[in-house]
């Protein structure tokens, strides 16, 4: 069991390593996102930096990877209720901290809010509508979104006590909402002084032409 917590661990680590954002940067505008607005890799950097259809194909990528990796540990720990929903729940929590902290790249990463949706989503689905409603929520209301995102981890850690009958799940569940709610801690302080920037999506940028 020791040995398939450690591979969920590894495989998931990795798989969240892989950041949607400067992968598509890299691609369609050859140039890093991390450059551009905030300095963040997440969906909503890229938004804010390249428009909705980025941000958006950002968000799934991130999403994607989530549920790839915590798929994965499923299928490391075994289809057992125990050791398999163990696994998994190990291997989603290690690709926020990749996603957060990815060895590919430097360790500067995103704030994990998209993969840490679809952690949250592998837990139990209410967990995820409740956190998705309570993001939309306070997002529309304040137009801020990482008043939104915060108000959603809150949301998956409450729901987590409430839902997820696996203790080890269950702890991972709040553990990674605090994650998140952590990597946010400039935006906290930024809300707290009223200086936190509404959002709004940037206009689309044109690719570089090929010579």
């Amino acid at each position: 069991m020791v040995f398939k917590i450690l591979l969920s661990i590894a495989a998931g680590y990795l798989l969240g390593s892989v950041m949607s954002a400067i992968i598509i940067s890299n691609l369609v505008y050859r140039e890093d996102v991390r450059r551009h607005g905030s300095g963040n890799s997440g969906a909503t950097n890229a938004a804010r930096v390249y428009g909705f259809f980025i941000g958006l194909a950002t968000y799934l990528g991130d999403f994607l990877k989530g549920i790839a990796a915590c798929l994965l540990g499923r299928l490391i720990g075994g289809w057992d209720l125990d050791s398999g929903f163990t696994c998994m729940a190990v291997a989603g929590f290690a690709a926020i901290v990749g996603h957060s902290f990815p060895v590919f790249w430097r360790f500067k990463g995103g704030k994990g809010v998209a993969t840490g949706s679809a952690f949250a989503l592998m837990l139990d689905w209410r967990i995820f509508v409740i956190a998705l409603a309570v993001f939309l929520a306070v997002a529309l209301i304040t137009k801020i979104v990482s008043a939104g995102s915060i108000a959603g981890c809150v949301a998956v850690a409450v729901g987590s006590l409430v839902f997820v009958r696996s203790i080890p799940a269950m702890i991972l569940g709040v553990v990674a909402a605090i994650l998140v709610i952590l990597m946010h801690w400039q935006n906290i302080s930024r809300l707290i002084n009223g200086t936190e920037k509404r959002f709004v999506f940037g206009k689309p940028k044109a690719p570089p032409r090929v010579k």
